[in-house]
């Protein structure tokens, strides 16, 4: 099976085909966010360079945050757009379980992060267990502090992954038994989705389209003020 993996959460632009075998290609790009001008020729590029059409897909998978709204909104709505007009099933996997798996091979306990803007983070703690990771704790948006305060008393040495962790890395370093992770970690891969896509394909663990719901966590960064506009008022 022939699965594409669509991730969109952060900055990043990334877009990976794969099957049973491994990764069959990929693509990853970060362009300040321009999310939309740039998945569909994304989507295209990788095809062509596997030799794939549409046709030949099996599944998509897609990462459902918590990110970053508008790529989450662009990613989610493109993926589902393809299995309804494919007529295939859907593999959703969070960012921060992608973070974390492609960390697997750490002997230290894993802290992923996702830049949640506002100076937040959203964040969940993972351990290594054979053949990949678990979640200790469920995605939730904190401040830096907060996750400083809770490392610490975990009194666990542990690894920092994510370009929610290394925008506060100044403040993290400081931490007692932290380690911050590569760049090569800093946003989730589309290969790693497309991995664990296929490990939930092999035990038919599909969803519909109509299923998939975004992880956001709290509401958009930027809001109408439906009243104000109701009264012919200004909308900041």
């Amino acid at each position: 099976m022939l699965i594409l993996a669509i991730e969109t959460a952060t900055p990043q632009v990334g877009v990976a085909l794969a099957s049973f075998d491994g990764a069959v290609a990929s693509f990853h790009a970060s362009r300040d966010r321009r999310h939309a001008e740039s998945l569909v020729p994304a989507i295209d590029f990788v095809c062509r360079q596997a030799g794939v059409v549409p046709a030949d897909l099996g599944a998509v998978a897609v990462d459902v945050g918590p990110g970053l709204f508008t790529g989450l909104r662009v990613g989610l709505s493109t993926a589902k757009t393809m299995a309804h007009a494919l007529r295939i099933p859907m593999v959703g996997i969070s960012s921060l379980d992608l973070l974390a798996f492609s960390a697997r091979l750490t002997e230290r306990h894993i802290v992923a992060g996702v830049d949640a803007r506002r100076g937040e983070i959203f964040v969940a703690t993972y351990r290594r267990v054979h053949g990949g990771v678990q979640r200790l704790t469920e995605p939730t948006v904190t401040t830096p502090d907060v996750v400083g305060g809770v490392v610490e008393a975990f009194g666990e040495d542990c690894l920092f992954v994510g370009d929610g962790m290394s925008r506060y890395a100044d403040t993290f370093c400081r931490l007692r038994g932290v380690e911050m992770a590569t760049e090569s970690l800093r946003y989730p891969s589309a290969a790693a989705l497309a991995e664990l896509a296929h490990s939930k394909a092999v035990r038919e663990e599909f969803v519909q389209p109509r299923d998939i719901e975004p992880i956001y966590l709290r509401e958009p960064d930027a809001t109408p003020n439906w009243k104000s506009a109701a009264r012919g008022g200004p909308n900041p």
